[in-house]
């Protein structure tokens, strides 16, 4: 079967335009949306690794046999426990102890590393503790590091959606200009009896090969961008940055992201087409 030929097309200057717009604007959407899953899922690994610890602090010398005897009698619900030695405490001080920190072993609390075996266990007992000394959760401890991740994935939100509409003003910009440059085309149509939808998809292939083709190029740019920026998250080796990744399903949403880009710049170009023929 004979494919019918498109009526006009976007001339040299426009196609190249176009091409490159959308396949930079395709490579910032996918970073940004990958960047965002990446912390997401950093996020959701940082807070799951920390839920069942907490730190138990004694400042008071006289409510030390209660906290233990608390802790012994709830043993069944503690998976691992540690008591800091006052050396050890010294040791993680010493970068803000100048001088004479010897002292400072009369003034450090007792201290326990706890690890629960389920969050209720770890509430129960943080309860009876708190009415003795000062229960705090490691969860809680690293919630500015938490927040701080949440922060960042709302910035690349934002990015993300900024990305978008830029995507609609320039296939609004494009479908305007091209119908400026081809008005006699559109008259002879008119002329004819070509319907405003007719036209319409014949903007609609010509928007869609270009930007399936630009939407490739910025997809297969972006991803060893993503790599690379996890690499380097991995390399630190230490806190929320070493637990950034991509699952399964955060590869599935950028694959067809760039798809989705393709169908919105299709569906705007066939709005924006038909807005400017029933003005014209």
């Amino acid at each position: 079967m004979k494919r019918k030929p498109v009526v006009f097309s976007l001339v040299k200057n426009q196609s190249i335009f176009m091409t490159t717009i959308m396949a930079l604007l395709t490579f910032l959407s996918v970073l940004a949306l990958g960047i965002a899953l990446a912390i997401g899922t950093g996020v959701m690994r940082w807070n799951s690794q920390w839920n069942l610890y907490a730190t138990v602090q004694i400042s008071e010398e006289k409510n030390a046999p209660s906290v233990e005897k608390i802790l012994n009698d709830n043993r069944d619900k503690i998976d691992t426990q540690k008591k800091i030695s006052t050396q050890e405490m010294q040791d993680l001080m010493r970068p803000w102890i100048s001088g004479g920190g010897g002292a400072m072993k009369n003034y450090l609390p007792q201290m326990y590393e706890i690890k629960f075996k389920t969050e209720s266990d770890l509430r129960t007992v943080g309860e009876k503790i708190s009415e003795q000394a000062r229960f705090l959760t490691h969860s809680d401890a690293l919630k500015t590091s938490t927040s701080a991740g949440w922060k960042m994935i709302s910035i690349c939100a934002l990015v993300l959606v900024l990305v978008l509409a830029s995507i609609g003003v320039c296939i609004s910009f494009i479908a305007r200009n091209t119908a400026m440059l081809h008005s006699r085309e559109l008259e002879i149509l008119n002329q004819i009896g070509a319907t405003d939808a007719f036209v319409a998809r014949q903007m609609q292939i010509i928007v869609a090969k270009i930007s399936a083709f630009a939407a490739a190029i910025g997809f297969v740019v972006a991803v060893p961008f993503l790599w690379l920026i996890l690499s380097a998250a991995h390399s630190a080796r230490v806190g929320m940055l070493a637990t950034l990744g991509l699952t399964t399903f955060g590869w599935w949403l950028l694959v067809l992201l760039p798809i989705l880009i393709v169908l919105f710049a299709v569906m705007m170009t066939r709005r924006t087409t038909l807005n400017i023929l029933k003005n014209s």
